[in-house]
């Protein structure tokens, strides 16, 4: 029997009185952000949740604050603020250094692809490396590199396990048009968070939501592409996590001891509920050499994005074998 690590006493942050800050003294949109990284920095926070650091995310609150959509802060940077507008960013740029959660817990707000989506401590806060692959690697928005279907109109069918707050299967109808979506997660608070993202999207008439574990809401159906993005944390991970990852559901990362008690299922499952010609595209983090160990007769291909390498797999459906 694996024994798992024990996780230590949870890190707690000594909440800080937030500096006096005169008026005057911050005047533009570029003065609080450097004003948050300083906060940020001497609080040693993660970032880990869409923003990968203290910039980013400083300048995410920011505009989340201000009503700006990120694309907008290059127009507005050097643009003075009111001061009821620079309580309220002070106020948030505190909450996020004492609270040790999330930035997208605080504003309700994240955003993948550029679309913006709902988010709240009932779900894990998205990141997934799967929606840019949607588009680098499927025919999607980025198009111009080698596609994994032959053609992304042609896909009827798609399947989205452990969907949390819904974002991939929204990025899925995006990236293939005429697809209708089935979303599983065996969380319900998560599925309510999903349910939202996806009224706000309006594609209630084409992503199907479903409570129950794995393929078990689906019975029989079968599909031209599954896509995963399961709990993969294993224990050491787990026993190592920040704060602001301890903010979110622990359903949600808890993988077993090695990681790979979720995928697993997924995979040895997959080629019930794959059309001859379909395909699995699953994340699994840092899990890769435990996977290949498992699973030695299968082709794995490794797909890299931006951020990762060698964190998200794919297989089409004639490399998986039934078990």
């Amino acid at each position: 029997m694996v024994k798992r690590a024990k996780a230590p006493p949870k890190r707690l942050r000594v909440r800080s009185k937030p500096p006096k800050v005169s008026p005057g003294e911050l005047v533009t949109l570029l003065d609080f952000v450097r004003y948050a990284v300083s906060r940020f920095n001497e609080a040693k926070l993660t970032f880990a949740h869409g923003t990968t650091d203290p910039v980013a995310e400083a300048a995410f609150l920011v505009c989340e604050t201000l009503h700006l959509h990120p694309d907008q802060f290059d127009t507005f940077a050097t643009a003075r603020l009111a001061a009821h507008e620079a309580r309220s960013i002070l106020e948030v740029i505190d909450r996020r250094v004492n609270s040790g959660k999330p930035a997208a817990y605080l504003v309700n707000k994240i955003y993948m692809r550029g679309l913006p989506f709902y988010v709240d401590e009932r779900t894990i806060v998205p990141r997934s490396f799967i929606g840019e692959l949607l588009d680098s690697h499927f025919g999607g928005q980025d198009g111009e590199g080698p596609s994994l279907v032959d053609d992304p109109d042609a896909v009827e069918d798609v399947l989205e396990l452990c969907t949390g707050s819904g974002c991939l299967a929204i990025l899925a109808a995006r990236a293939f048009p005429n697809a209708q979506i089935d979303a599983v997660d065996i969380s319900r608070d998560a599925l309510a968070v999903a349910a939202r993202n996806v009224g706000e999207h309006g594609l209630q008439d084409r992503v199907m939501l479903h409570r129950g574990d794995l393929y078990a809401p689906i019975a029989n159906r079968h599909y031209d592409l599954i896509i995963a993005n399961p709990p993969y944390v294993d224990a050491e991970g787990m026993a190592g996590l920040p704060p602001e990852c301890r903010a979110e559901p622990k359903l949600a990362f808890d993988g077993g001891a090695d990681g790979l008690d979720v995928v697993r299922r997924i995979l040895d499952q997959a080629s019930h509920h794959l059309k001859a010609e379909g395909g699995l595209l699953c994340e699994i983090g840092r899990c890769r050499s435990a996977l290949e160990a498992a699973y030695p007769q299968i082709p794995f291909l490794w797909l890299d994005t931006e951020e990762s390498e060698g964190e998200v797999f794919w297989l089409a459906a004639a490399d998986l074998q039934t078990p």
